[in-house]
């Protein structure tokens, strides 16, 4: 008996409004298990709540107030998902969801609450990576190049505005066609500082100018963005994206944990790195449509953290993403306290809903709980009583049914993780992150040539064919007064006593004045500063002279 059956007899002897919600949650292919449905504060084992795997892509929502369990029941999605051979990504901002990739811990509760809901549980670990915003914290370093990033995502990360935001594409231009590769953050600073330089106004007069005015707001900004921590992100070796859509050596899909714990008071580093990563994926993958189960499944757990003190142009980048990635198979879910921390534009697009308890303490609170409730489609529930007395654990549940209908509400009591629920211990976490394959691909930074390197060279070889013409032009100086000397010498002896050799004196001197003056002589003393300079050049550059 298949378990769209199974949960349809089982409804048989149920309130009319009880069968209503369990005949919604019948599936007849791949689902998830979330829990069994609560009815008049009973909780009905037989009538198990579930998501259809097909429809993970289409986005959700996990809300509730703090120590309502909205970790866990990440935690509960993400096991299945990747029991399901479909990869995981989870942003973990607390550091507490690392102890996915370890067995869970027996004990009387979970036996408890597995009997409950119907579970057969037994503790199981998952197969992880661990991932940390430029080796802050445990895990393996995340780098992205700048260049990777390009002007128009770089700009609005930096809140430049559309002239600025031009400039900078200008830059990008600029730095592109002459070769000079923006890796990090000292390459963009170099050459923005080199085109407001003399040498760099020159270089940009036939394709617009830069103004010293906005180069002085972007390096500002750039320095505003390091002190967030950015430039650890900014670098090589790049993460590859397509990293996150594998499977492990069983089938399984791969749980990628990005650990955030160091940097969860830089949330503008965070929004970074979700931009990029999403808009590399997005850029990446192609059109596959509707799919039996995605690619690759988000969590980016406390999003208000992600959405606070957000740019408008950040909100409208996530808005797009949320909309179009989809196409991708790639489905994303939010984590965090009420619908309310989420942009009206990106709570739209989120399907699938589960939301924890509310607290209504103060009226701010009320009137969350008011707002909260209105988002929920009509239902038997009193939504926002229930909603306050919402044991731990415990959910009201609405997702997409294989049709794509919004399923009927209903209040669950949720499965337990398999597990472990908490952080993983530190050894363990170091073994995994120094035993992965991929840690000797990404764990040491590299810092080759680029438009920092390259630019700091161009100038000092600069500098110094400008000190060897000095010096050409002061050894001809002095070359010139020995001739005029030795001229001076002569004449002197030609007005000795009866001497007549004035004429003379004066043909030498004219004779030293025409040589001195002559296009060879001139020639010769600017070849001997040129050769200094070109030799100096090539030492510099690594084109020594060849020997014979």
């Amino acid at each position: 008996m298949s378990d769209s059956e199974s949960t349809a007899e089982n409804a048989g002897a149920l309130p009319e409004p009880a069968r209503e919600i369990a005949a919604g949650y019948a599936v007849s292919g791949a689902a998830l298990d979330l829990g069994a449905l609560l009815w008049d504060g009973v909780c009905l084992p037989d009538v198990q709540i579930r998501i259809p795997l097909a429809m993970l892509n289409r986005h959700g929502l996990v809300a509730g107030a703090t120590g309502t369990g909205k970790t866990k029941t990440l935690q509960l999605i993400a096991e299945q998902l990747s029991a399901n051979g479909v990869p995981v990504f989870l942003a973990d901002i607390k550091g507490d969801v690392s102890g996915i990739a370890a067995p869970g811990t027996p004990g009387d509760r979970v036996a408890e609450r597995a009997g409950q809901v119907g579970q057969e549980w037994q503790a199981e670990g998952f197969p992880c990576e661990f991932y940390a915003l430029g080796g802050i914290g445990p895990g393996i370093p995340l780098r992205a190049t700048v260049t990777s990033f390009g002007p128009v995502l770089l700009s609005k990360v930096l809140e430049l505005n559309q002239t600025q935001e031009q400039s900078l594409g200008l830059i990008f231009h600029y730095a592109d066609s002459k070769g000079l590769e923006l890796v990090d953050l000292k390459d963009l600073r170099a050459v923005v500082a080199f085109l407001v330089s003399d040498t760099g106004k020159a270089e940009l007069k036939g394709i617009g100018g830069l103004s010293t005015a906005t180069a002085g707001v972007i390096l500002r900004s750039i320095t505003a963005f390091e002190q967030q921590g950015a430039g650890d992100f900014f670098g090589e070796p790049e993460f590859d994206t397509a990293e996150l859509l594998r499977q492990a050596s069983d089938g399984r899909g791969l749980v990628s944990v990005l650990e955030l714990a160091a940097v969860q008071d830089k949330p503008q580093l965070f929004s970074t790195f979700l931009m990029w990563l999403l808009a590399d994926l997005f850029h990446d993958l192609p059109e596959v449509g509707d799919l039996d189960r995605p690619k690759l499944v988000f969590f980016f757990d406390e999003a208000h953290l992600l959405f606070d003190g957000a740019s408008k142009a950040f909100l409208e980048s996530i808005t797009r993403t949320v909309r179009l990635i989809r196409s991708k198979g790639i489905g994303i879910f939010f984590v965090t306290q009420t619908p309310r921390d989420v942009p009206a534009e990106v709570l739209a697009q989120l399907g699938n809903r589960v939301q924890h308890a509310l607290r209504a303490f103060t009226p701010d609170d009320a009137k969350a709980l008011r707002s909260t409730v209105k988002t929920f489609p009509n239902s038997p529930y009193d939504l926002e009583e229930l909603l306050t007395r919402l044991g731990i654990g415990e959910a009201v549940i609405t997702v997409l049914s294989e049709n794509g209908a919004p399923t009927p509400v209903a209040a669950t009591r949720l499965r337990a993780p398999r597990s472990l629920m908490g952080p993983c211990p530190a050894a363990e976490l170091d073994a995994a992150v120094k035993g992965s394959p991929l840690y000797g691909s990404y764990a040491q930074a590299v810092d080759r040539e680029s438009a920092y390197e390259k630019l700091s060279a161009g100038q000092e070889a600069e500098r110094r064919a400008a000190e060897a013409e000095t010096a050409a032009k002061a050894a001809e100086a002095a070359d010139r007064a020995a001739v005029e000397e030795a001229v001076r010498g002569e004449r002197g002896r030609g007005r000795g006593p009866g001497g007549g050799g004035g004429k003379a004196a004066e043909e030498d001197a004219s004779l030293v004045e025409q040589v001195v003056r002559s296009g060879m002589f001139r020639s010769l003393a600017r070849s001997v500063g040129t050769q200094l300079g070109r030799e100096i050049s090539r030492s510099l550059f690594g084109t020594a002279r060849r020997r014979r």
